[in-house]
């Protein structure tokens, strides 16, 4: 196949749709209209010879054909993009929208004390923060950076370990007087211990504990089982059983004795969080901006190395 320059625009304009879930959002960012995005896609798919989308009212979806030809092509058109940026300036300068899909313990106890540092510090730069389940799909949400707790699932994304921070079993003061402390992690087996949705498996999460090389899992049950992690803490708070929770956001309730760590002999469990990028065909400069923040927020400033 002889190559010429509507075949790039054409691949262009399937990447643009593929990543941002829709022929409107692909227009807009292209500077096309959704009919001319679509007749862009007829175009190339009637070129290659193949059906490259299934298009419903509602839904677009990559074919087996189309899907093969993204994942071959998208490298090509990353490297394209940013020789283009590094000419640009595009690359070096701050500015432009950003959409954000943040987990809310993250934004509300890590991210939120800080935001007017970082509009201060990129005034040209417009931040867009959406909150989406943890197994939301940032392509088709047009989502360009998202902050997740938990293992990431192997994908075509790119994420970044920001921190891990400890699993914590908890209960409050008023609940333990009614019910008794428990000794040990199996006693719990007495307990009601209120229980949390994985979001990324739609089931409850099996309750573990970790010593050093050991790990001890025990079966609980509660008739109290939730997907809000606010919720969760404040049923805790108010009595309604044992929880496991994220240390990073409760540290004040366990500082006022609201909440009681119930095993800190076990104190080897830990939960992660990562940034991710779904593309990497986005603003790079406004995106390492946010990504440098937040690891900035977790760990402080990176120091550079002292010179000899």
């Amino acid at each position: 196949m002889s190559f010429d320059g509507r075949l790039l625009a054409g691949m262009s304009v399937l990447a643009a749709v593929v990543e941002t879930g829709s022929f409107t959002r692909a227009g807009e960012v292209l500077g096309l209209s959704a009919s001319g995005v679509s007749r862009s896609i007829s175009r190339l798919e009637a070129r290659m010879g193949v059906r490259l989308l299934d298009r419903t009212t509602r839904a677009l979806h990559l074919t087996g054909e189309g899907a093969r030809l993204y994942e071959l092509a998208a490298p090509h058109l990353s490297g394209i993009e940013d020789a283009a940026n590094v000419v640009s300036g595009a690359a070096v300068t701050v500015r432009g929208t950003l959409r954000v899909s943040l987990n809310p313990v993250f934004a509300r106890n890590v991210l939120a004390p800080r935001l007017p540092e970082f509009t201060e510090r990129y005034p040209e730069l417009d931040l867009v923060v959406v909150q989406l389940p943890d197994a939301g799909d940032l392509v088709t949400e047009g989502i360009d950076v998202a902050v997740r707790f938990g293992p990431q699932p192997a994908s075509g994304m790119s994420s970044r370990l920001l921190l891990e921070t400890r699993v914590l079993t908890v209960a409050s003061p008023s609940y333990l007087k009614k019910h008794g402390r428990p000794t040990t992690p199996e006693k719990l087996a007495g307990h009601d211990c209120i229980q949390y949705i994985d979001p990324q498996h739609g089931k409850p999460f099996h309750w573990e504990f970790h010593r050093g090389k050991e790990i001890l899992p025990v079966e609980t049950t509660g008739r109290l089982t939730l997907t809000d992690v606010d919720t969760m803490v404040g049923a805790c708070v108010a009595g309604v059983g044992v929880a496991q929770v994220l240390a990073l956001g409760v540290e004040h309730l366990l500082a006022s004795g609201a909440l009681v760590e119930l095993f800190p002999d076990w104190p080897g469990e830990t939960f992660p969080l990562y940034v991710i990028r779904p593309s990497r065909r986005l603003p790079p400069a406004a995106v390492e901006a946010f990504l440098e923040f937040c690891w900035e927020l977790c760990h402080g400033p990176r120091t550079a190395p002292a010179s000899s």
